[in-house]
């Protein structure tokens, strides 16, 4: 058996605060990012709710919509009646790999047995139009894995998210949603969403209950699936599939990523093959994937996302006008390294946080991976 990746430990947030914490999340143009700099800056969402107008009003923005106290708890009233709750980042529920990813989400939507959550994870991701073969491996993968101590984390698609699933459920395997726990998409795994909370699993999901899945939620439910697991399987995926963003995601949090080969005549082969040309693991069978992940699975992830609102961080003196107005001139729609702007304007880490910060709640700016940002 696998251990915990790292001990339940953590934050433990008041209903008050699980409600500030929700209503900021659900503000106009707070994503995780400006979340986490707002708590780290503010302390407590209470104060950077309060602080937001002024914000936007720097930023040189129109004013935005706050979520308002009714409608967080009218969002808790309607998990309770589906029997699902929150899990705030930093509390000892939250995932563990999860709070280790870039920008994790601050708040999720949970429903069934959180232990699940504390388990390491592999995911398992591939073609919703697997093949008879895809489909098998699927399911040989998924059930090695869980029997030794993995949770299985997947999409709840078609295809070999669907196999994986359903051949690790008995362990208790993870279902992320792109849209509310409350939407199950597609329609015709709602018995298997069902399935997994009665034996054992757990669904996920950052969006409210109720929202529909976008194209552009997709993406984002994807970093989730890479952001739970130590490392990351792909059976099948055509070019440009979903798949292929799942690892490169994963790539880029430091996740091993993992493939299995095919033949150059099947289109389904044709993303799994190019992983491996660039380097991710080829494997034919479980044992592989164990053997990797031995090292990494009993080295704790490093920067454990903790935002104790309880320890202020102190922050260099506001920025001015001016040294705003240089920040902008030096951003363009192309996304430019951090670091780079830090060296060409001469402003200090703290200052560039702010005016970041100011500048995407204004709907200005928006932030890529690789601690990039670009004007929107």
């Amino acid at each position: 058996m696998i251990p915990p990746l790292n001990s339940p430990s953590g934050i433990q947030l008041s209903d008050s605060q699980k409600l500030a914490w929700l209503r900021l999340i659900r503000s106009e143009n707070v994503g995780p990012a400006t979340f986490i700099e707002l708590i780290k800056h503010y302390s407590t969402a209470t104060d950077a709710l309060a602080a937001l107008p002024e914000l936007v009003a720097r930023g040189r923005g129109k004013q935005i919509r706050l979520a308002t106290e009714g409608d967080a708890e009218r969002e808790m009233h309607r998990l309770h009646k589906v029997g699902a709750r929150i899990i705030c980042l930093g509390e000892p529920d939250y995932p563990s790999a999860l709070r280790a990813a870039d920008t994790p989400p601050p708040v999720l939507t949970v429903m069934g047995n959180a232990t699940a959550l504390q388990r390491n994870c592999v995911a398992i991701v591939g073609s919703r139009n697997a093949s008879l073969s895809g489909k098998k491996l699927t399911r040989q993968f998924a059930e090695t894995l869980a029997d030794s101590g993995y949770s299985i984390v997947s999409g709840l698609a078609r295809g070999i998210d669907t196999q994986a699933h359903q051949a690790s459920l008995k362990q208790g395997t993870i279902a992320i949603f792109a849209g509310g726990i409350d939407h199950i998409y597609p329609s015709e795994n709602e018995q298997l969403a069902r399935d997994i909370v009665d034996q054992g699993g757990t669904l996920v999901s950052e969006m409210p209950p109720g929202w529909k899945p976008r194209a552009q939620d997709f993406p984002r439910r994807n970093r989730i699936v890479a952001g739970m697991a130590l490392g990351l399987l792909v059976v099948e995926a055509a070019n440009r599939s979903g798949s292929l963003i799942s690892a490169r995601l994963a790539n880029e949090m430091g996740r091993l990523v993992f493939a299995v080969p095919g033949s150059p005549l099947d289109p389904r082969s044709y993303g799994t093959n190019k992983l491996i040309q660039q380097g991710a693991q080829l494997v034919t069978n479980a044992h592989d994937i164990l053997q990797a992940l031995e090292p990494v699975s009993q080295t704790p992830l490093q920067k454990p996302y903790s935002l104790d609102e309880n320890k202020r961080i102190e922050y260099s003196e506001a920025p001015d006008d001016r040294e705003r107005l240089n920040f902008v001139e030096s951003l363009n729609h192309s996304p430019t390294d951090i670091d780079e702007l830090i060296r060409y304007t001469g402003l200090d880490l703290g200052k560039i946080q702010m005016i970041i910060l100011e500048l995407e709640l204004a709907g200005r700016v928006e932030r890529h991976s690789g601690n990039r940002i670009s004007l929107i």
